[in-house]
């Protein structure tokens, strides 16, 4: 059975590989340092998840979400916004972008994993 691609888009390099390496043995792991790779990335690699920082240069997280979400190629991907921004006025704006849904760093693993489950069933 082939592995299911997340794309973790996050500038940090810690949180990039600390989710990476939770979810390499299962996953195919795809990385972007910016929104506007992210969404380069969504395009070329139609990965089946996309876990989304908010803070980020080039395309900040919901612009690259709107732009994931207005593409006929790639709206249908689930995108799971992780950040440390956890106002619920973010929240609702993120699901108005048509996120999937919302962490809060720091995230729990169970709570990741039980979310990354859920959406690719």
């Amino acid at each position: 059975m082939d592995k299911k691609k997340i794309l973790i888009a996050d500038d940090e390099t810690s949180i990039r590989l600390t989710v990476g390496r939770l979810l390499e043995n299962d996953y195919v792991v795809l990385e972007a340092a910016n929104g506007a790779e992210a969404v380069e990335i969504a395009k070329g690699q139609k990965p089946d998840l996309i876990l989304m920082d908010l803070i980020m240069p080039k395309l900040d997280g919901y612009t690259a979400c709107a732009q994931i979400k207005a593409d006929e190629a790639t709206k249908g991907i689930p995108v799971v916004i992780l950040t440390a921004v956890g106002h619920e006025l973010n929240k609702k704006y993120a699901t108005e972008m048509g996120a999937a849904g919302y962490l809060t760093k720091p995230f729990s693993i169970k709570e990741l994993i039980k979310l990354i489950t859920t959406l690719l069933a």
